[in-house]
């Protein structure tokens, strides 16, 4: 493995760290700052809000400089963020800290992508992203429950101040092991870059990961009552188990990303088919302690087997911008967390239950599966649309270097 793509994998783990952390302090945020928990949650939204409009922004604007020296100048605004959130004086300082933070989120694992997949040899570019989100998928297991600890016998501005160190590791990182490449002017610019979007195939992707992840944040946005009301669970016991949902999409993402290098489409179609599996039986599953363990890590497994498949072929689909469409694919998955918790809310605000948001979810994933049989009857109708799949390897010119380090 080269070690651009740990230090990819080191930004990554940061990101995730400071994304999923808040959920786990707003208690501790809402004492220290004299405001409800409800409206310290809208610092949730706040992050979510900076990833959804930083993504397309900052990867359309830094499309023709070179690609290390957006990484690192996308990490330094998370630094500054996260240390920005840890010295706010007031609730809407930290509001506007944390939407700051979140606005290199997408952009950086959009750019991270496509260095990481010109990283590598052709046949083995959805492993090197799925070597990249580990970093994501690790945060949840590892990452997140020490700064929630730290924050709770520290206080909550210490866990920023850790998130902002690891973010400073990151950009040495990042600095030494990821190799110089050149700007690169194919798709014209920003105009360029924007127009390489409007395509069919490129929205039919962005589409499948919104109602795909959208299905797995309908049931996961609510799991805790799910874990406590009908599982039977105590509330202490509830972080252990989140930590069984890390482990699941981390083996998830790592097979998926195998998988896909074999076959793209069918590691799609069988991940989201899983995902329609394991939500439909969630409510079954959860019946029993020992069942619902297993549910919450089937769960992360069967979604994210779905995410390097997803940001690979979002790239392919968009040639001419592939950090652009990339970045944008994160951007979808923000949209998913927003739009899945709605849904399933819904769903337990109508009285159906408490477990009645994974069937909702269950709804979404084959809503998934639907657009991305749609996008495969597209491509079969335009041969040429899935020519694509070496897109990434002109991304990173001097394959010289690429191994460097």
């Amino acid at each position: 493995m080269p070690l651009a793509l740990l230090a990819l994998a080191v930004g990554a783990f940061g990101i995730g760290t400071t994304e999923f952390v808040m959920m786990g302090l707003l208690p501790n945020v809402a004492d220290d700052l004299g405001i409800s928990i409800p409206t310290a949650g809208h610092l949730v939204s706040a992050y979510a809000l900076g990833v959804v409009i930083g993504a397309p922004l900052l990867a359309a604007v830094t499309a023709r400089m070179p690609r290390r020296r957006v990484l690192i100048g996308l990490m330094v605004l998370f630094v500054l963020g996260n240390a920005l959130s840890a010295a706010a004086p007031d609730y809407h300082w930290l509001m506007a800290a944390r939407f700051l933070s979140g606005l290199p989120h997408g952009a950086f694992f959009g750019v991270g992508a496509v260095v990481a997949t010109g990283l590598v040899a052709p046949e083995r570019k959805a492993r090197s992203v799925s070597l990249m989100f580990l970093g994501l998928t690790v945060a949840n297991i590892v990452g997140v429950p020490v700064a929630t600890a730290m924050g709770q016998q520290l206080g909550w501005r210490a866990t920023f101040l850790a998130v902002s160190a690891i973010g400073l590791g990151a950009i040495a990182a990042l600095a030494f092991f990821v190799p110089a490449d050149h700007a690169h002017g194919e798709s014209g610019g920003l105009r360029g870059e924007l127009r390489a979007l409007r395509s069919v195939p490129v929205w039919l992707a962005l589409g499948t990961t919104i109602a795909g992840f959208g299905a797995l944040f309908s049931a996961y946005s609510y799991v805790t009552p799910m874990l406590t009301d009908a599982a039977g669970y105590a509330e202490s016991s509830v972080t252990l188990l989140l930590a069984l949902f890390g482990v699941g999409a981390t083996a998830g993402n790592l097979l998926g990303g195998r998988l896909a290098d074999h076959s793209l489409r069918g590691t799609l179609f069988g991940g989201l088919t899983a995902l329609v599996v394991v939500l439909a039986f969630f409510p079954l599953m959860m019946g029993a302690a020992w069942s619902a363990a297993i549910a919450v890590a089937l769960l992360g497994m069967a979604a994210f087997t779905t995410g390097s498949p997803l940001q690979l072929m979002v790239m392919e689909k968009a040639s001419a911008a592939p950090s652009l469409a990339s970045s944008a694919n994160q951007a979808a998955f923000n949209l998913a967390n927003a739009g899945g918790a709605w849904i399933g809310g819904i769903a337990l605000a109508a009285g159906f239950g408490v477990t009645s948001p994974a069937v909702a979810g269950a709804f979404l994933a084959v809503l998934g599966l639907a657009v991305a049989g749609l996008a495969y009857l597209v491509d079969l109708r335009s041969p040429v649309a899935g020519s694509g799949r070496l897109v990434a390897a002109h991304s990173v010119p001097d394959r010289e270097t690429t191994h460097a380090g």
